[in-house]
């Protein structure tokens, strides 16, 4: 298939890219520049979403351009409104017909559920802007869908974390790009709320680039999917400092401050892709994600 990826110069979005290229289609990738690093043997193909664009002819696309930050999303709802759901619309209008879209989501749609782990049926009630934005584009994308205009596939993820390529997630705002810094002489603490109890799950970026592969391949003109995908798998944040220390062999300073309000557990149910696309993960242990991330880091301190 020829097959279009929206944020291809991004973390997932990168990785994504790759995989379809091993999986043998054809792959272009939007950036906003060409100077945007993009795997091996995908094409860039500059547009911004942010306004009407002209796009060639494709058999499906795999839609992960989007503003991520769950803190950011607070100051300025409006951008990622903007973002998430008007460069979802302005993408939708530009396709001619009959695409696989395969899009990009996340488990901040949820909000904080107490029925752990958490279930597509789950009903959504995000508590952030970025989740209600994601919200919004993955509702526009359905109701596309049931128009019979394209098919779509809806994965939500949870986090995401490892390398592909010595490219690790670049987000420090994130556990464990935070904790290896830290590891790496880069800042002086950790900064965990609460006693580091909260238990989170982390699925290795490649992992996650398979599941788009095997969801493009489920995807048909007409019909409509969401899919969780995650590793199942929690890990307390004390858990993956632990982690971070025994991989790299250093100290990771810890600040405890104030708890803060969250949920003690947020864990996937992602028994669906399992069972209907046959997807496992396969490189998501934690040890595997932090090396991977470890040894994409550049030159470290010390």
């Amino acid at each position: 298939m020829r097959v279009l990826v929206t944020g291809a110069a991004g973390y997932v979005g990168y990785a994504v890219g790759r995989r379809l290229v091993a999986a043998g289609h054809e792959v272009d990738g939007l950036v906003r520049g060409p100077e945007a690093a993009l795997p091996p043997r995908v094409r860039p193909v500059v547009a911004d979403l942010l306004g009407p664009v002209a796009l060639g002819t494709y058999d499906a696309v795999c839609h992960l351009a989007a503003l991520t930050r769950v803190r950011e999303s607070f100051a300025d709802p409006l951008g990622f409104y903007a973002t998430n759901v008007q460069g979802t619309v302005n993408l939708l209008r530009a396709l001619r017909g009959g695409e696989r879209v395969v899009y990009g989501s996340t488990a901040a749609v949820y909000g904080t559920p107490e029925r752990q782990p958490i279930p597509e049926d789950e009903p959504p009630a995000p508590g952030n802007p970025y989740g209600a934005s994601k919200l919004a584009a993955e509702q526009l994308v359905r109701f596309r869908a049931r128009t019979g205009a394209i098919g779509a596939v809806v994965l939500r993820t949870f986090n995401v974390a490892g390398s592909v390529d010595g490219r690790g997630d670049p987000d420090r705002t994130r556990l464990i790009p935070k904790a290896l810094a830290v590891a790496a002489g880069r800042a002086p603490h950790l900064e965990i709320n609460g006693d580091g109890a909260a238990v989170r799950e982390y699925l290795h970026v490649d992992d996650l680039a398979t599941a788009y592969v095997r969801a493009l391949d489920a995807a048909s003109p007409g019909e409509e999917r969401i899919y969780n995908v995650g590793s199942g798998t929690g890990a307390s944040v004390a858990q993956v400092v632990d982690a971070v220390r025994a991989v790299t062999g250093r100290p990771v300073p810890a600040l405890h401050k104030p708890p803060q309000p969250e949920p003690p557990v947020l864990v996937s149910d992602s028994a669906a892709i399992r069972r209907d696309l046959g997807w496992r993960p396969e490189r998501s242990s934690l040890t595997e994600i932090i090396e991977g991330a470890w040894s994409a880091l550049p030159a470290r301190e010390g």
